[in-house]
């Protein structure tokens, strides 16, 4: 009687979980209502993000997604059409916050060695701001210890919760999240896969997990065969796609020296990537003196090595032009879980390699200071395989005077201010700072100057008054007037050089412009700011020194301070600018006229546009990045560029020629009535330091307007700056800045009228 009344109750289970749908197993939410306007703002942060882990949304889904955002009607169903079917699964959050989980109709493919991006529909009911979290006995602890490393856990899982994305759930009815999955077998292998929202919140029955069967594909260790154009070995850039623009290997997992905000990596000659078999397009380049090149290949059993050419358009090292990043950081920024640690001079130098930027300084600053000052020896760094060099340096920001102006200190024998170890007791008057590294030899100037000096202007120069409120090339207008002691007594300038290529050229070079009107001769060199202002790769502003003998860090420092280089983007160059004989950098880039007279000015120019114009730069106003790009010097539709003469800041004389990479020999003349100030550029690409004209033995004063620029800047500088000046260092910057308004009162009443 007893099995029978059991019987009969376990048929009578079977039958009301048949008519209820078999509640012990849950169904993936499809069809969830919603509103469209919040659910397409979490969306668009969705996409945003599996882009960024390389495992993009297809261009006609992309479409699709932006045609429902504005579609009242039908959006909100079409998203879930166009999104479900990369779910991996569902999470179904009923009203009291119990969590129930869903397979969906992703297919369940995994890599060995890679990891593979899937996305999670949750279906919030109880408008939970809580954060989703996932587990599973299949995956192995992050951080945990050796004897953790067991058969079974075979799989690692990331939920990210970063930017663009928030930690926590929105509360939305529906949203959608992103999760990873990483392999470290090959073949079949099920996985249980728990959700939940913090303690509780599992459903009864336990059907807040899922077990799921994934096949996961083998993957080769790839061998590349990198060569330069001399056939011998070497480093390059490659950008590896499959056909579904998936990147490899995964960006959200990147370890250094392989970094997670680039979609490159740097690979040398005989170095391997982990691939599964299939087919690749394969970006690949050496930075920008080389042709951007494509690859298709295959990866399977017969093809488990890749060879690769990279092919240069010009090559500056071989007359005596050796570029270099003068502004390229460890730490801070973009850089990984731990900025303030960042990576190692190994990593940094690959980077430089696989860029070709011959000179690395390696800036340690204000987050990092005290992790990375561990690595300075004001010497090369033993990574620097010649002609590869990479020296830390330091740029004072975060701490001191950075309020007032980032400073760029290079070529320092002692990287810590007197007083201390660390960050803390720096001054925060620049000029304290400039004189402590101009008594040691170093070569020093503002860093990414234009911040702080934003106009509206687009002319060069303008008139417009800058706010000075930056951290920027702000105080640089009271400290090009001084000059201070160097390590043998003798007074120099205060500042060497101006940063340039990293902001906005107007704003960078309308201060540079002014002051060298009002005959100061500070130079200016060419940097990137990596990973700050610009993550994408060093060397994108660079400097390009000439050199007579070796290549060496000191005297390249020496080469800028003497104004012995031009800066740009390396799309093009300018290399061998003279006037009447006088080479730029040489014999203090001064050329002495006893009268007025024509002068013939020559260079060798040389520039490379691709063949069909790139509209998405051109058409960016100067503010937005690229700041610096041969393709804003494009003129129309051609490919031609103009090479510029400017005399004084102002256009004197241009000529085109046509970017296509080859040499040109490019000449003018003109007529010098008074000394001045004369110089090319391929504007916004690359431009020269000065060349002096001194006729008569007069100094440069070509300008009032310019010098009374300079003095109302004084003014508006202290205005914003004072505030930031330590009481005992008050006193001191009071007579800088008087010094500096006599300075430009003493200019201005000796100045041409314009």
């Amino acid at each position: 009687m007893k099995k029978h009344f059991q019987s009969l109750l376990l048929s009578v289970v079977v039958v009301s979980c048949l008519h209820a749908h078999c509640s012990f197993a849950a169904e993936f939410p499809a069809k969830v209502e919603t509103e469209l306007q919040p659910l397409a703002a979490q969306v668009k942060r969705v996409v945003e993000m599996v882009g960024f882990l390389g495992a993009p949304l297809s261009s006609a889904e992309q479409s699709k997604l932006s045609a429902a955002f504005s579609n009242p009607q039908t959006g909100v169903q079409t998203i879930q059409e166009i999104l479900d079917p990369h779910c991996l699964v569902g999470v179904h959050i009923n009203p009291e916050s119990r969590v129930k989980v869903a397979q969906g109709s992703a297919p369940p493919k995994l890599v060995r060695n890679g990891w593979r991006t899937f996305l999670v529909k949750v279906h919030n009911e109880a408008g939970v701001t809580a954060e989703l979290r996932v587990e599973s006995p299949h995956a192995k602890r992050l951080h945990g210890s050796p004897e953790d490393e067991v058969a079974n856990r075979w799989l690692d899982i990331d939920l990210p919760n970063k930017q663009p994305l928030a930690k926590t759930l929105g509360g939305l009815g529906l949203e959608y999240r992103v999760i990873q999955l990483y392999s470290r077998d090959a073949g079949k292998r099920e996985a249980k896969l728990s959700f939940n929202v913090g303690q509780g919140t599992q459903d009864i029955g336990f059907r807040n997990d899922v077990d799921i069967l994934f096949e996961a594909d083998d993957s080769r260790d790839v061998v590349f065969r990198v060569k330069d154009e001399n056939n011998q070995p070497t480093t390059a850039s490659f950008i590896i796609r499959d056909p579904q623009s998936h990147l490899y290997p995964s960006p959200g997992k990147r370890l250094a020296p392989d970094f997670s905000f680039h979609p490159q990596v740097y690979r040398a000659d005989g170095e391997s990537v982990a691939l599964p078999d299939g087919t690749y397009t394969i970006e690949f380049s050496r930075g920008p003196e080389s042709i951007t090149k494509i690859q298709k290949v295959t990866i399977d059993d017969l093809h488990r090595e890749l060879a690769f050419k990279v092919e240069r358009w010009i090559d500056p090292s071989k007359t005596g032009w050796w570029s270099g990043d003068h502004h390229i950081h460890a730490a801070g920024c973009a850089h990984y879980e731990k900025p303030t640690e960042g990576v190692h001079a190994p990593d940094m130098m690959r980077h430089c390699l696989g860029e070709d930027v011959k000179v690395g300084a390696n800036l340690t600053w204000g987050p990092c200071f005290d992790y990375q000052k561990q690595f300075f020896t004001g010497k090369d760094d033993k990574v620097s395989n010649y002609p590869y060099l990479l020296r830390y340096d330091v740029e004072i920001s975060g701490f001191g005077s950075h309020q007032s102006g980032h400073l760029v200190l290079l070529r320092l024998k002692d990287q810590m201010f007197p007083g201390g170890d660390s960050k803390h007791h720096w001054p925060t008057l620049c000029l304290n700072s400039l004189r402590w590294a101009k008594k040691q030899g170093a070569v020093v100037g503002p860093a990414h100057s234009g911040w702080g000096l934003e106009v509206k202007s687009t002319e060069l120069p303008n008139y417009e008054p800058a706010p000075f409120n930056g951290i920027g090339a702000n105080e640089y207008i009271v400290d090009v007037t001084h000059h201070v002691p160097g390590p043998d007594g003798k007074m120099v300038p205060a500042v060497d050089f101006i940063s340039t290529v990293d902001t906005p050229y107007v704003w960078e070079l309308n201060i540079w412009y002014h002051t060298l009107n009002c005959g100061f001769r500070t130079r200016i060199s060419g940097e990137t700011d990596f990973p700050c202002i610009y993550g994408e790769k060093v060397g994108l502003g660079r400097s390009y020194v000439k050199l007579d003998g070796k290549l060496d860090y000191d005297q390249w420092c020496e080469g800028i301070r003497k104004g012995r280089n031009y800066v740009g983007d390396g799309k093009s160059h300018l290399m061998d600018f003279k006037i009447d004989g006088v080479a730029m950098g040489e014999r203090g880039s001064e050329l002495r006229l006893s009268k007025p007279k024509d002068v013939k000015i020559s260079a060798r120019v040389a520039a490379r546009l691709d063949q069909i114009p790139n509209k998405v730069i051109s058409k960016k106003h100067y503010s937005e990045k690229p700041y610096w790009d041969i393709e804003r010097a494009r003129i129309e539709d051609s490919r031609e560029v103009a090479v510029e003469l400017v005399v004084n800041g102002n256009l004197a004389a241009r000529k085109k020629i046509v970017a296509d990479g080859k040499p040109n020999d490019v000449s003018f003349n003109v007529n010098i009535p008074k000394s001045s100030w004369v110089a090319l550029r391929v504007l916004p690409s690359s431009h020269t330091n000065p060349i002096f004209v001194l006729v008569e033995d007069k100094p440069i004063r070509s300008s009032r307007r310019s010098a009374e620029w300079c003095l109302a800047a004084v003014d508006r500088c202290w205005s914003n700056k004072e505030r930031f000046i330590k009481a005992d260092e008050k006193e001191d910057a009071k007579s800088a800045y008087a010094h500096a308004r006599e300075t430009y009162r003493d200019i201005l009443s000796e100045s041409y009228q314009d």
